[in-house]
């Protein structure tokens, strides 16, 4: 009597490895790069941080094709997709991912190669612009008001009163972050989503008599820019 691992290897090595056309190899690696393009526009329409990573927005476009033909390897033969589970194992990637929605982008390029790779074409496109017109709508809801750091160090009571009002006029939502009074001087944070022009802000409140100092800092709720 055959034992299960006896009938699976009888069945796994009677497999022929699937072998693939240059036309065929080339068409999925075509919309593997033409998608993964795709992925490469809306990152960087969508990218708020402050210097733009152009070796990470490559590395979308490269991945889809990556992972395509390690599906279609995969797919081909099942000793084949054992030995390749072994191999990838071993692989460790070390690179620090700062902004979160960056993994989003990665898995979206992976997730397109493996189904492109299954040959789930229509799938693959149709999901692509799917995901793609949300983050883009995302992105330009998120852009209807920025935010940034106020930083004032005031010499003259009065002056936070009129500070204040300077930025709520300004400002879409402002709130005090933090208050440090010393002898001499007092330093206030504000977090403020910014309507108007910055620069007008920051010449505004350093007119103002009694603000020695105003300093505004671009602030993507993570950390500063």
């Amino acid at each position: 009597m055959l034992s299960f691992a006896d009938l699976f290897k009888s069945n796994a090595l009677s497999q022929d490895i699937t072998l693939f056309t240059p036309v065929d190899t080339v068409l999925f690696l075509a919309i593997a790069f033409g998608l993964g393009m795709f992925i490469y526009y809306v990152y960087k329409l969508t990218y708020t941080g402050a210097m733009f990573s152009r070796s990470f927005g490559l590395s979308l476009v490269v991945l889809p094709m990556i992972s395509t033909f390690i599906i279609l390897a995969v797919t081909s033969n099942v000793v084949l997709s054992l030995g390749m589970v072994g191999a990838l194992s071993i692989v460790r990637f070390r690179s620090a991912i700062k902004d979160p929605l960056d993994i989003v982008y990665l898995f979206w390029a992976l997730s397109v190669g493996i189904v492109l790779g299954a040959k789930q074409y229509f799938l693959a496109i149709l999901g692509s612009l799917i995901i793609g017109g949300i983050l883009f709508l995302l992105a330009r809801v998120g852009r209807c008001g920025k935010d940034f750091i106020v930083i004032l160090e005031i010499s003259d009571g009065n002056a936070e009163q009129n500070a204040f009002s300077v930025v709520k006029e300004y400002g879409k939502r402002v709130s005090v972050k933090t208050k440090t009074v010393s002898d001499d001087t007092m330093e206030i944070t504000y977090a403020v989503s910014l309507e108007k022009d910055e620069a007008e802000l920051v010449n505004k409140l350093k007119a103002i008599r009694g603000v020695e100092k105003a300093v505004l800092v671009s602030y993507n709720g993570d950390y500063m820019e």
